[in-house]
């Protein structure tokens, strides 16, 4: 008789790389593959996990992914970074951290950290004007010793800043993380962005992979002389695109020239400044956490449900 490889959560057969049943990667999995069961055992003291995507590149996924750091930061939680864009590194630039002291261990390597967030970069690790060209397997490579080899203690929430795109870093955070809580996806209110969303939405359908929700970036501009809003694009795409999907807006973010110039400066908007933007990512970040609490009592219902049974 040939043996199933069971999950030990649900006890049902896994499709593909987690359960389809319980969302559990599976203990069976983690016994031959070594690297699953690295990444499951750094995992296990984080306790959401959460992957921000775009479409496309030039939405300000990375400012947004940054920014939303630092706000679950302020409200006392302990937060991790992931950049999981290997080729083209930005997150430490916006964090303002130049050449940091890494601290090799034989449990791991330690990361830095800037403004109550640890930060994992292959800017850590290349000079900023080098350019880094490496094929796929390479840079999955990558993305699988940052899962497994960085020593990120005990968080709340780990955040991974991936490329613009479905290729092999998204594919590898879905594949690698059993429990990842989820994907959001960073557009601009036009169309040839929200076009793209809908691609990283498929994709993490197609991977069994929930999908917290969508961030409408740039979605109207104010005035910092007078706060006056303007629709300089047209708005709606990203309220447009969650709705035919079935997904939840989390938020809109209004262009505010000062975004950027933080960003520039490693000094992140949300740091020291006020207005509209600010409030759109603290309503963003609370949306976040009832989405992710609620999802963790479902599935613990779930859970127990299953061992009733």
């Amino acid at each position: 008789m040939e043996e199933k490889n069971e999950c030990n959560t649900c006890s049902t057969e896994p499709e593909g790389e987690a359960c389809s049943a319980c969302g559990a990667g599976g203990d069976a999995k983690a016994a031959v593959d070594p690297t699953f069961a690295a990444v499951k055992a750094r995992m296990k003291n984080v306790k959401h996990k959460i992957a921000i995507m775009s479409g496309k590149g030039g939405v300000g996924k990375t400012t947004v992914s940054v920014n939303l750091a630092l706000a679950l930061a302020n409200k006392g939680y302990k937060v991790g970074l992931l950049d999981a864009d290997v080729t083209a590194p930005n997150v430490a630039k916006m964090l303002g951290i130049s050449n940091p002291e890494l601290f090799a261990t034989p449990a791991g390597l330690f990361p830095p950290e800037a403004k109550g967030v640890k930060v994992i970069s292959m800017a850590f690790l290349a000079d900023e004007n080098q350019a880094i060209i490496w094929r796929g397997p390479v840079i999955m490579g990558v993305i699988e010793q940052f899962l497994s080899d960085i020593v990120w203690g005990e968080l709340d929430y780990l955040l991974i800043d991936l490329p613009p795109g479905t290729g092999d870093e998204a594919l590898s955070v879905m594949q690698l993380i059993p429990d990842l809580d989820g994907i959001i996806t960073v557009t601009t209110p036009q169309e040839v962005a929200v076009l793209d969303t809908r691609r990283s939405i498929d994709m993490a359908k197609v991977m069994r992979v929930p999908v917290i929700g969508v961030i409408e970036n740039m979605s109207s501009f104010v005035c910092p002389h007078c706060g006056e809003v303007t629709q300089i694009f047209r708005s709606g795409g990203g309220e447009k695109v969650a709705k035919e999907l079935g997904v939840p807006l989390l938020g809109s973010i209004p262009i505010d020239p000062r975004i950027a110039e933080a960003g520039d400066s490693g000094e992140p908007f949300i740091v020291n400044h006020e207005g509209p933007a600010k409030e759109a990512f603290e309503a963003i970040v609370e949306k976040i956490e009832e989405t992710v609490k609620k999802r963790a009592e479902e599935k613990e219902r779930e859970l127990s449900s299953l061992f009733k049974e």
